[in-house]
């Protein structure tokens, strides 16, 4: 029965299913039955007034969206920011001017005339979008199909090799859109997608259409397949040349693969970066050989980086190499004590990177707390035990600079993006403050680490363009992806043959 009246209530409806209404007709009946069922006194509890309008419904936002969706100029006005760019400064109210997808001006006060579109972000955090350095974006669907798996046995048997393998190309399509679209929605602007499921030419140009129709900025990260008709590693130079033979476009190409030498030769053979899995101290010895063999290039990405020794670390540091930390997924799946405060105490600012969806958030609020928390927890044993020694606490300022600019930095990207910087491209996040979750507005930083979440991420642009406006993407049918993605879904582990269950 509905608690407010007596209509029936089916399963799968609504617990509140009557009309307004009915539930005018029968409040005076049922508001006395209602408080009995919640074990309250009707006498014990009195008529509550509430001063108006605290309630309001939002103002129709649509032709504010079309005139940005014009192009031109765009003025983001009274926004508290936080540029992640130190010579630029942060403000607890300025205004931004984006001009042909470009920031132009960062001040207080900028002036324009009625033909630029203005954006009221008081009560708003203005940031430059967030960088996920590594994600497997095929995998979107088959988010959370691994809820408490470990990465051995049961990634490796059950994503890597068994769902991974029956994958068509047009699976690899609608997986990667689900992930990139879904990056977008939570304020990522800019990823990796170390796309493990190249096991056609086919399933290569599918994910990276998918990527260009997302709209995000990033780099595909070229990877092994399954089967005997991939063209992997050797495949990179023509998709290099095919697809990413311009310096102005969004997307970047480079080779993903573990510490092989072949692998490593076919990444500088295409003059193209290498996003190295399986970085830890089972595999030092492949990297110290391949550091040997002059291999190792500036810029090239380390992931994990679990249990690494002191040679590891200067040769990643000597040879310009990045890293890539992934510290949910690390402490979850078992790759080992993730590497934050050794990569701090080499001299690494490391980027962040989210890694798998079958088992944890992609969200960069996710991954910015279990940084900052457990690098703090590490610190302070280490001072319980030694107080002279106790390495320096991050700060939300820190976290919030591993999942921007350093980020942008590590894929070579900084001078584009990372930051709010008059002459890079319009990345931008509106995070909304004036929520219930996080207001009264106390510190900027800490609000964004300690406590928000992907509901606060109300507008993103992407190189000026408008992505995600008053908390909905902008030009998405997420119904028909919704659907398609469940389709494919269901195809992929009725393929695989994999007993999965909702419950």
């Amino acid at each position: 029965m509905c608690i407010l009246c007596d209509s029936p209530v089916s399963p799968s409806s609504s617990r509140f299913s009557c009309t307004a209404s009915e539930a005018n007709n029968n409040v005076g009946i049922n508001r006395r039955r209602l408080l009995i069922a919640l074990g309250a006194s009707v006498a014990a509890i009195p008529a509550l007034s509430f001063p108006t309008g605290l309630i309001a419904q939002a103002p129709d936002s649509k032709a504010e969206l079309s005139r940005l969706q014009r192009g031109g100029r765009v003025l983001i006005r009274n926004a508290t920011i936080l540029s992640m760019d130190a010579k630029v400064g942060d403000f607890a109210a300025a205004d931004v001017l984006i001009d042909g997808g470009k920031i132009r001006e960062v001040r207080p006060g900028i002036e324009v005339d009625a033909s630029v579109a203005v954006v009221d972000a008081r009560d708003k955090l203005l940031l430059p979008g967030f960088v996920d350095t590594h994600h497997h974006f095929y995998q979107g669907l088959l988010r959370n199909i691994l809820p408490n798996g470990l990465l051995q046995p049961d990634y490796s048997r059950d994503i890597s090799d068994r769902l991974t393998a029956v994958y068509t190309a047009d699976d690899v399509h609608i997986g990667t859109l689900i992930s990139a679209l879904g990056m977008i929605d939570m304020g990522t602007t800019c990823a990796v997608d170390t796309s493990q499921v190249n096991h056609t030419p086919e399933h290569s140009e599918a994910g990276i259409k998918a990527l260009q129709d997302s709209g995000i900025r990033g780099v595909y990260a070229y990877s092994r397949g399954a089967g005997d008709k991939h063209k992997y590693p050797q495949d990179v130079a023509r998709l290099h040349k095919a697809y990413f033979n311009s310096q102005d476009q969004l997307l970047a190409i480079g080779l993903a693969g573990t510490l092989v030498k072949a692998q490593f030769e076919a990444a500088r053979a295409a003059d193209v970066r290498f996003y190295s899995h399986g970085v830890n101290h089972r595999t030092e010895k492949a990297l110290i050989e391949l550091s040997q063999a002059g291999l190792l290039r500036a810029g090239d990405e380390y992931i994990h980086c679990t249990q690494l020794s002191a040679e590891s670390w200067k040769i990643i540091k000597d040879s310009g190499g990045v890293v890539s930390l992934s510290p949910p997924i690390e402490m979850m799946m078992g790759h080992g004590m993730p590497g934050i405060q050794e990569a701090l105490d080499n001299g690494f600012r490391p980027s962040l990177s989210s890694d798998v969806g079958v088992t944890f958030a992609q969200d960069p609020f996710t991954v910015m707390r279990s940084t900052l928390s457990l690098q703090r927890l590490i610190a302070l044993q280490r001072g319980q035990k030694d107080p002279d020694n106790q390495p320096k606490l991050l700060t939300v300022r820190d976290v919030l600079e591993f999942a921007t600019i350093a980020g942008a930095n590590a894929l070579g990207l900084g001078s584009r993006t990372g930051s709010i910087t008059p002459g890079k491209d319009a990345d931008l996040v509106i995070l909304d403050a004036s929520r219930l979750n996080v207001w009264p507005l106390n510190n900027a930083a800490g609000s964004v680490v300690n406590l928000m979440n992907p509901m606060n991420v109300e507008t993103v642009f992407i190189a000026g363009k408008v992505m995600k406006w008053r908390g909905a993407l902008v030009g998405v049918d997420e119904q028909k992806i919704k659907t398609m993605a469940a389709t494919a879904r269901d195809g992929v582990v009725k393929r695989a043959g994999f007993q999965s269950s909702l419950l």
